[in-house]
Parts: C-alpha cells; sequence; structure tokens
C-alpha cells in the first residue's frame, strides 16, 4: 500500500484536472483555477512522496505525464476554448470561422502530450528542465483566461494576442531553451537565488493584480530562465 501513496495522488490530479474541464465548459473560470491549483499541489505532493517513501516505479512515471495532459493540457485548453469562442472578438476576415477558430485552444494538449513524451525520454532533464514544464503553462493558461474574462474587452486585439500566445507558449514548451527546476532542495539562498528571486515576484504580482499575476509570474520565470546565468 506504501508504494501506491504517490499514485493515489497523481490520480487525484487527474480527478481535479477533470473538474476543472467540467468547469471550464460552464465558464466559471475561477473554479477552472482553483481545480488546476489544487492538481499542481498533488502533481507536487506525488513527486515528494515518491521520493521520500522511495517508490519510484515505471507504472507511476507514466501516470504522471497522462494526468498532467489532462490537468495541465486539457483543462487549460477548455478554458481557452470558451475564451476564443465568447469573449474574444475575431477580426472581419475571419468571420466565417468562427465556429472553427476556437479549436486553436487544442494546440495547448498537443504541445502539452508532446512535452512530457519528451520530458519522459531526455535523460538531460534530471536536476533542470529544457523547455517549458507543462504545469507551469498550464498555469499560465488558466490565469490569463481568468483575467481576461474579467477585463472582458471585446476586441481584436484579444483575439490576436491570444493567439499568438497559443503559438508561442507552445513552441516553448518543446524547445530546446534550459529552464530552472522550481524544487529547493536546500533551505539556503545560495543555490536557490532564482527560485527564491521567483518565488517573492510571483506572490507580489498575485497580491497586486489578482489571479492575472500568476500569469506574470510564468513569464517571469521564462525570463529569469534565460537571462540569469546557471552556476
Amino acid at each position: 500500500m506504501r508504494k501506491q501513496i504517490p499514485n493515489i495522488l497523481t490520480l487525484l490530479n487527474l480527478f481535479s484536472g477533470c473538474i476543472a474541464i467540467v468547469m471550464a465548459f460552464q465558464g466559471n473560470f475561477k473554479a477552472v483555477v482553483i481545480g488546476v491549483a489544487i492538481a499542481a499541489l498533488f502533481d507536487f505532493l506525488d513527486g515528494m512522496a515518491a521520493r521520500r517513501l522511495n517508490a519510484y516505479s515505471p507504472l507511476g512515471k507514466e501516470l504522471d505525464s497522462l494526468a498532467d495532459v489532462v490537468s495541465f493540457g486539457t483543462a487549460p485548453a477548455a478554458a481557452v476554448f470558451i475564451l476564443l469562442r465568447d469573449y474574444a472578438l475575431l477580426p472581419g476576415y475571419l468571420e466565417s470561422l468562427h465556429i472553427w477558430i476556437p479549436y486553436l485552444a487544442f494546440l495547448i494538449p498537443v504541445f502539452s502530450a508532446y512535452r512530457l513524451a519528451k520530458f519522459n525520454v531526455d535523460e538531460r532533464q534530471t536536476t533542470s528542465f529544457i523547455g517549458l514544464p507543462t504545469p507551469a503553462n498550464g498555469l499560465f493558461w488558466i490565469s490569463y483566461c481568468s483575467g481576461m474574462t474579467e477585463i472582458a474587452t471585446q476586441n481584436e486585439n484579444s483575439f490576436y494576442l491570444t493567439a499568438g500566445l497559443i503559438v508561442l507558449m507552445s513552441l516553448l514548451m518543446v524547445s530546446e531553451i534550459p529552464m530552472f527546476s522550481l524544487k529547493i532542495k536546500k533551505l539556503a539562498f545560495k543555490g536557490n537565488e532564482r527560485q527564491v528571486i521567483l518565488l517573492i515576484l510571483m506572490v507580489l504580482l498575485v497580491v497586486l493584480l489578482g489571479i492575472s499575476g500568476m500569469a506574470w509570474g510564468i513569464v517571469a520565470y521564462v525570463i529569469l530562465s534565460v537571462s540569469v546565468p546557471r552556476r
């Protein structure tokens, strides 16, 4: 039973993601944020449990990726689908495609699945990441959607911005850009500088901007990964 604890936590991650999908199609974006945030918590806890209990297994590794595709790929994509369908104003030359344009959102789980499969076979990503991690991308999108629906800007710029970000963030997931791990292995600032700076920035941004501040925090994560050299 002890060996199954990490898998149970992973399945709770998946369950939370499924609820978030339902909430997205009901247009309840705050509930989507809560569902995906809970999924992220379980995603963190299953890895910690596996390390503490020495309960690593090939099954757990594959199960983790399957859960992440749902919670951080499909659930955010469902929110983006509703955003494009109900909140973004399409430019005139695309109006005839208004039924199909929202399906751009499902590039997110497609690239998420590729990213997760790549991670599973890439031996370079043991202590850091290459490309944007799928959970970070998922958190970006749920906070972005929540912020955009609160603004409810019915203009063409919101469409261009959202479509452009779908492409950019998807490519970042499968890119060769090195990105630091968010795990803090010891309680010391030295060696964890970027993690601490990011945590402080994330808290400040959420306090100042609300849920949408989380999206800016993910942007800060990408910038810190690119601009601050690894030690």
